[in-house]
């Protein structure tokens, strides 16, 4: 059969060149084999380079590709798809979707999903494909979109290419950043393998069974993959860094710590979650005795007296509050806070890196049904359970026993206040089932110079969510009652009321047993369902030959069907859930046809500073049934100029209709608070502080809000829905140039790539503080858009409901310059081999609207302008001795910020140096007995997340930068063994 030349028979040599041209290094141990074994790799193994789709020997590609090897994984301690992906420099300029991520935050897939987003560009606009065809999204929840890397284990997989180029013109709309193809292993080996990781602190652990068994018969081949890996939950309370939340202030005189000392612990005070208090809202004027924001917090340990005073009493004044015994005032200065309590047991218990359940089987073979004609298909099954642990606030608005119309339950508590009781609970929690299955069917084979190939591509994922929630009928139908409900049924479940003891000091501290626990908590499960099928054939050869050599051509053409169902539980479905999003059914499918085209031209050869000279071209037709149509287009030049010298240069368009979530999302309501999104509390204060601007101020003025606004009390529904009917199209350009070099007096070789990626109308939902923020920040204020998508209670002034959802903004850039190096030498000892690879991000830029200034976030945290990976292996006989170092340029969100700490300057950290994460390796062949073992050390010395400080610029966990370039495990030991046969 043609065009089936064996990865594996290729010399050394013609390996690196290969790999180094493609901007890739990685080593290959040559292995003697038999004619026959060439033979029947022959049959099975073909060369697959992405950002191409002619068939050619894989040498001299003019496209950006890294190639990583997987088996680089053992020696370095990792154990999955997710982070392999992550740590190449083309992923870890820009902050990624992990799964401790997915605990944190609400994203894109649902809790414990994972994705990858070249470039920072998003997870949707990077396309991932399994052996040269599309692997369809997984997850839960109405946002699912992307392929989740959990789904197929690293023991499957033999390398990965990465076009670090947009190519949406031969492989459809989402290949707008790249893509990531991902090709799994072939061939006879066959193996037994065990993987463990063991941090030096408790939480994380990692264990890995799985097998393997490949063999080639006759007319064909087949392999099967079994493979289990339970990671163990990581909780926050486990590292120091992220279980206690210190202000991080400092004296910017004396440059020594501003942080309130807790007099209770001799420690700087950890400010995260409040609990245990009564949220006081003060009617009395004057000359009251609350002060002002200060809340009431019970005296748990009987001995807040020795640190601050209590409430001021005065028997003659009707509007003074009192309280029950064992009440203070605290959160209104220095001293207050510093015995605030934020810092709850429930929080050490918060899942940091969920406890993850991996259980996958892949199967994949191929039979020659003629001598031109193969069958080859494949089947992935794959079960992910993820299981979370949380801790909440909750709370309620009561009247003092004799305030407006009084309420019996609050006895005890008097004067002229309303109250707002916040109790905490660990019933906050999530169980996630996602069973994803893809099978693959194809034909593919060859007459005369021409290939063609035929297939079609099943995937299916169907996930439960279990989640934990408190009924919104058992708090809100209650808020400023009068007395009891005894008698009464929530008007939502139908069960008989139960008084809540709102007030109780163990309630608030989260000690809810019995008949109130089983009034307010329930849980649910919510089950989403995406379906991804394609079907896709093309043909490719020689049309004619030119005196520079063949012209190729492809030919090619697909139709893809997606449709997701999202149904919530039954609690979301009818807005039964207190302080969580609610949602409708999400529910859409799309089809997309598409054909495209691709045409190679070689132009000259043999000429002075001319070796070669090729021209490629592509195009591609798209047409979505939910949305329209449109064409993309790329050209690509090769140029071989001598002495080893080439240069390659592309520019292509894009074109991404709007994914099915970004269309058909139904409303989700969530809530913020006000503090959160609006710019015109305290702006007066703010204005003179230097923290307000002067537009922000002079807008909010402008709409009547005084300059010493103290903030709503209620906090502000968010509404967020699809932009069917109002999204257009994403439409991009990208372009690169690059010069590779391959010198002949040694085994070196080089690659610059410069790129530049504008995307223009991208699809984006916009934040609640987003929203709000750029309506007060606009030189347009009377006639901003985004001054509609709010509203204000006319009486307080509070921001009562945002409506968000998705929209196009104007446009997202990110241009840069990769580097890649490769060196192999001999040496007395044996074969050294060292790569280095390193991104510098130039730009990463979003503007909002076509009137908006853009913001650029290179060098910021979670954007660092520099990244780079290190790889450096010497390999003694039957031994390799692995050192990999891991670059995160210094980063910065400001140098020398102040703001004001109760009336005091304070410097804040915002920024954070550079970090360099070393993993070291040894490995030993005991090739007689078929056994190979790893034994390693990954982030040897210990290197913790930078601390900043808390503010809105960052991003932080505890007192931790909480972006996924940075490593939360801490050192760990790691080993694998191997057993082949």
């Amino acid at each position: 059969m043609k065009n089936f030349a064996p990865f594996t028979r290729k010399k050394p040599l013609s390996l690196a060149v290969s790999c180094v041209l493609a901007s890739s290094m990685f080593s290959l141990q040559a292995q003697d084999q038999t004619d026959e074994t060439e033979k029947a790799e022959e049959k099975t193994e073909r060369i697959q380079v992405v950002g191409s789709r002619i068939r050619s020997d894989g040498l001299d590609q003019a496209a950006p590709i890294e190639v990583i090897n997987a088996s680089v994984a053992a020696s370095q301690g990792i154990s999955n798809l997710g982070e392999l992906l992550r740590n190449s420099t083309v992923a870890a300029g820009s902050n990624q979707i992990t799964a401790a991520a997915s605990t944190a935050f609400v994203t894109e897939g649902g809790t414990g999903s994972e994705s990858i987003s070249l470039r920072g560009l998003g997870a949707n606009r990077t396309l991932i494909l399994l052996n040269g065809r599309r692997a369809g999204p997984a997850g839960t929840r109405g946002q699912v979109s992307s392929f989740d890397p959990n789904v197929l284990p690293l023991s499957a997989i033999d390398r990965i290419e990465i076009l670090k180029d947009g190519a949406s013109s031969l492989y459809g709309s989402d290949a707008v950043a790249g893509v990531i193809n991902i090709i799994t292993k072939k061939g006879d080996d066959s193996s037994v393998n065990f993987n463990t990781s063991q941090p030096s602190e408790s939480g994380g652990e990692n264990y890995q069974l799985n097998a393997t068994y490949g063999r080639t018969f006759g007319r064909g081949s087949f392999r099967v993959v079994g493979d289990y890996k339970m990671q163990e939950e990581l909780a926050q309370g486990q590292r120091s860094f992220f279980n206690c939340a210190e202000r991080y202030i400092f004296d910017p005189a004396t440059g020594e710590r501003a942080d309130p000392i807790d007099p209770r612990t001799g420690n700087y005070h950890c400010n995260d979650l409040l609990w245990g208090h009564v949220w006081l809202y003060d009617y009395q004027g004057e000359g009251g005795n609350v002060p002002a924001g200060a809340k009431a917090q019970y005296d748990y340990d009987g001995d807040l007296a020795n640190y601050i005073p209590g409430f001021a009493s005065d028997p003659t004044n009707p509007d003074f509050m009192v309280t029950p015994p064992g009440w203070f005032p605290v959160a209104y200065d220095r001293a207050s806070d510093a015995v605030a309590n934020a810092d709850h047991p429930f929080q050490d218990l918060q899942t940091l890196t969920p406890e993850n359940e991996l259980i996958t089987a892949y199967a994949q073979g191929d039979y020659e049904l003629s001598d031109s004609v193969m069958l080859y298909g494949e089947a992935l099954l794959n079960r992910r359970t993820t299981k979370t642990n949380g801790y909440r606030q909750f709370w309620s608005y009561k009247y003092n026993e004799d305030f407006f119309a009084g309420d019996s339950q609050s006895a005890g508590w008097t004067g002229a206040q309303w109250l707002s009781p916040t109790a905490i609970t660990d019933h906050s929690g999530d169980k996630i089932t996602v069973d994803y299955r893809r099978f693959v069917l194809g034909l593919n084979g060859d007459f005369g110079n021409w290939f063609w190939d035929l297939s079609y591509q099943d995937s299916h994922s169907d996930g439960d969510y279990q989640s934990d929630l408190i009924y919104e009928d058992a708090i809100t139908p209650y808020n400023f009652a009068s007395g009891s409900c005894a008698g009464e049924v929530t008007p939502i479940r139908g069960v008989p009321c139960v008084d809540v003891p709102w007030l109780d000091p163990q309630f608030l501290a989260g000690n809810i047993t019995g008949e109130v626990r089983d009034f307010l908590f329930g849980e649910q499960t919510g089950n989403t369902v995406y379906k991804q099928q394609t079907l896709e054939g093309y043909i490719t050869g020689d049309v004619f030959e030119l005196p520079a050599g063949p012209v190729g051509v492809v030919l090619g053409g697909s139709y893809q069907r997606d449709s997701i169902k999202d149904t919530p539980g039954v609690e979301t479905l009818r807005a039964n859930t207190w302080g969580q999003t609610s949602a409708g059914i999400t529910e859409g499918k799309h089809n997309t046809k598409a054909v495209y085209t691709e045409i190679q031209i070689p132009v000259l050869r043999d000429l002075p500073l001319v070796e070669a000279l090729d021209f490629n071209v592509s195009g591609r037709y798209t047409d979505v049934s939910s949305y329209g149509s449109d064409n993309t287009y790329k050209a690509g030049l090769n140029w071989q100029i001598g002495q080893g010298f080439r240069l390659r240069a592309s520019r292509g368009t894009s074109f991404r209709s709007p994914a099915l979530f970004e269309l058909y999302l139904n409303n989700q309501t969530s809530f913020v608070g006000q503090r959160a999104i609006d710019p015109c509390i305290n702006w007066g204060d703010g204005l003179e502080a230097g923290t307000t601007l002067e537009i922000v101020a002079d807008n909010c003025a402008a709409d009547g809000i005084p300059a010493d606004f103290g903030g709503g009390a209620i906090s502000a529904t968010v509404t967020t829905g699809g932009g069917a009917g109002q999204l257009e199209a994403e439409t991009s350009v990208a372009k690169t140039i690059g010069l590779v070099w391959l010198p002949e007096f040694a085994d070196f070789s080089a690659s610059i790539d410069y790129f530049n990626i504008e995307i223009t109308g991208e699809v984006t939902n916009l934040s609640a503080g987003q929203i709000v923020g750029n309506c007060y920040i606009s030189d347009t204020f009377g006639t901003e858009p985004l001054c509609s998508q709010f509203d204000r209670d006319p009486t307080d002034l509070r921001i009562t409901d945002v409506r968000g959802g998705y929209l196009n903004i104007a446009t997202q850039v990110n241009r840069g310059i990769d580097l890649q190096l490769g060196y192999t030498t001999d040496t007395p000892i044996g074969q050294l081999t060292a790569t280095y690879q390193h991104t510098r991000q130039l730009e990463a830029s979003e503007q909002l609207f076509a009137t908006s200034e853009p913001t650029d976030r290179t060098g910021e945290v979670g954007s660092p302008e520099d990244v780079g990976n290190l790889s450096v292996a010497l390999d003694y006989e039957d031994w390799t001795f692995n050192w990999t170092a891991r670059y995160i340029g210094e980063v910065s969100n400001g140098e020398n910020i102040t703001t004001t700490y109760r009336g005091e300057d304070v410097r804040i950290v915002v920024d954070a140096d550079a970090v360099i994460y070393h993993a070291f390796s040894v490995t030993k062949d005991f090739s007689d007995a078929g056994i190979d073992f790893t034994f390693g050390v990954a982030n040897a010395f210990d290197k913790e997340p930078p601390k900043v400080s808390a503010s809105a610029r960052v991003s932080r966990l505890g007192t931790s930068a909480f972006y996924s370039q940075y490593d939360w495990l801490g050192r760990r030991l790691f080993m694998n063994v191997s057993y082949s046969f």
